[in-house]
């Protein structure tokens, strides 16, 4: 499991960059970073080298910021890559609430999936690895 920083912001011009700025001024690297919008609001989950300093920069410049565990998964970056994880998910019978995926230097992809239950993800560990996926941790993105 990492920690993901899930940030709720407004909805305005300029926003996203300011929000930007904030995590640079403090020296956060982020690896990813994933949007969703609403009419008011837009929802910004961000992988980062340190989530806690993230929040930390975040919230003590009036964002409303906080972190959350999902799950980040190496896949092999080819064509059926996704599809293969899904599918031994879904044998699982885990129920994913969101998930993004970005590309690292490399043949492998990593999918940041939300699972339902908080420990999901640890507990299907090994039948993940026997399928040929690695869990990984803050330190492998960093």
């Amino acid at each position: 499991m990492i920690e993901q920083i899930t940030v709720f912001l407004e909805n305005s011009e300029g926003r996203l960059a300011a929000m930007c700025r904030t995590l640079a001024d403090a020296g956060v690297n982020m690896s990813a970073l994933s949007i969703a919008d609403t009419a008011d609001f837009g929802v910004v989950r961000i992988i980062a080298d340190n989530p806690r300093k993230a929040v930390e920069a975040l919230t003590g410049n009036d964002y409303r910021a906080a972190i959350t565990n999902v799950a980040a998964i190496a896949v092999p970056n080819e064509p059926g890559g996704l599809a293969r994880l899904l599918e031994t998910l879904d044998s699982l019978k885990l129920n994913i609430e969101y998930g993004y995926c970005f590309s690292l230097q490399g043949d492998a992809a990593v999918d940041v999936l939300k699972f339902r239950s908080a420990d999901a993800a640890s507990e299907a560990a090994d039948t993940l690895e026997e399928a040929g996926f690695r869990l990984l941790s803050q330190e492998d993105l960093a």
